[in-house]
């Protein structure tokens, strides 16, 4: 969100996802047609109105009728004022309301996605939503399911969480990887859902990658904190119920998911604001040789070191945040590293600055490369 509002602060006609447009709707908006697909999408970003307008540019050069639906409302920004003076702090560090907020967006729901399906629109875009209401909406629009059915809302949000990351339920992000074949052509998983609201996941046939228990699994509990309590806007979800029973002689696997149960939501919704808080740049330098990892740490301090005295020649501030990993040496690991006796010869030295002027980091960049010859990081 952080980029689209960036991209939306330079022109009013930006701040969308171009490739849904260009990449995933102008090759196929013919089929589409034809077969009458309907198209729902988070794509609009913070400024779906742009994306529609977009759209429909392609849609009259195929000289096609197709009705585009537009979701608004989670746009914030005229409530910035009002929203700071109620005291609103950082959910995750209690700072205060940030002085320099450039969007902010409520998480919206299936319910508008679903309006505009029953009112006709063959391509529906909203701005800021839950994943799971991509397909939740179609759900409640095809199958007329209503606001207080909550274990069937659970079922239909469950079935939109397990394929909104697309290819993760497929294989993508199995712990058991090596299982996965032909990772080069990986098929998106698909859902065949019923009026009841159990569904079959599966994927395309002559597509790589995995539809097991596991890759299932794995996803149902991706980034949804307590699985009995899932908080969405149109239903509290409790997954701990939920069965995944593999579906035999399914090319690629399918699995058959059900026992999803819901609880009436809260009257709250959940927020994203960014705002600007200086610039970042991140160097990656490869380090080889004998001692590698000490090589490397003292690498990125004398680079830092230098960077430093020169910023306090030119009468800049210091960084307000470094971060300094060396990779191979198991530091991503931390207290769970495993000790080794020999120093590895190869590594790789992870930098990321964080200031609040772009010059500054313009004078990082430029002293980051002149290591690469004059402290040896290749060999």
């Amino acid at each position: 969100m952080s980029l689209l509002a960036a991209a939306k602060a330079k022109s009013s006609n930006h701040g969308y996802v171009p490739d849904f447009v260009e990449v995933a709707m102008v090759p196929f908006i013919k089929d589409i047609h034809k077969r009458g697909i309907r198209v729902v999408c988070n794509a609009g970003g913070v400024n779906p109105h742009a994306c529609a307008t977009a759209l429909q540019q392609v849609v009259k050069k195929a000289d096609l009728d197709l009705k585009i639906g537009v979701v608004t409302g989670d746009d914030l920004m005229l409530m910035k004022d009002l929203l700071k003076e109620a005291g609103i702090t950082d959910v995750d560090n209690g700072s205060p309301f940030p002085a320099n907020v450039q969007s902010m967006n409520a998480y919206l729901g299936a319910k508008p996605i679903s309006r505009a399906l029953d009112l006709g629109a063959d391509i529906v875009i909203t701005g800021r939503c839950i994943d799971s209401g991509i397909a939740l909406g179609p759900l409640i629009h095809y199958f007329g399911w209503k606001q207080d059915e909550f274990d069937l809302l659970a079922a239909g949000s469950l079935a939109g969480h397990l394929i909104e990351c697309g290819a993760q339920s497929t294989g993508g992000i199995f712990t058991d990887w090596h299982r996965v074949p032909d990772w080069d052509n990986i098929g998106f998983p698909v859902v065949e859902c019923s009026s009841d609201g159990s569904f079959v996941l599966s994927k395309p046939p002559k597509t790589g990658g995995l539809v097991s228990f596991g890759t299932v699994a794995e996803q149902l509990v991706y980034e949804i904190g307590d699985p009995r309590r899932y908080q969405l806007p149109d239903v509290i979800c409790d997954f701990s119920q939920v069965t995944l029973s593999e579906v035999p002689d399914v090319e690629g696997g399918a699995v058959r998911v059900q026992g999803a149960r819901g609880l009436p939501p809260s009257d709250n919704y959940k927020v994203c604001a960014t705002y600007l808080d200086g610039y970042r740049a991140t160097a990656v330098c490869p380090v080889g040789g004998s001692r590698a990892v000490e090589k490397g740490r003292r690498t990125a301090e004398s680079i830092l070191k230098r960077v430093r005295r020169m910023f306090k020649q030119m009468g800049l501030d210091d960084f307000k945040s470094i971060n300094v990993q060396i990779l191979g040496s198991e530091e991503t690991y931390g207290k769970h590293a495993v000790k080794k006796t020999d120093s590895p010869r190869e590594t790789v030295i992870w930098l990321a600055v964080h200031h609040m002027q772009k010059k500054a980091l313009e004078i990082f960049s430029r002293e980051v490369a002149p290591a690469g010859t004059g402290m040896g990081l290749l060999f």
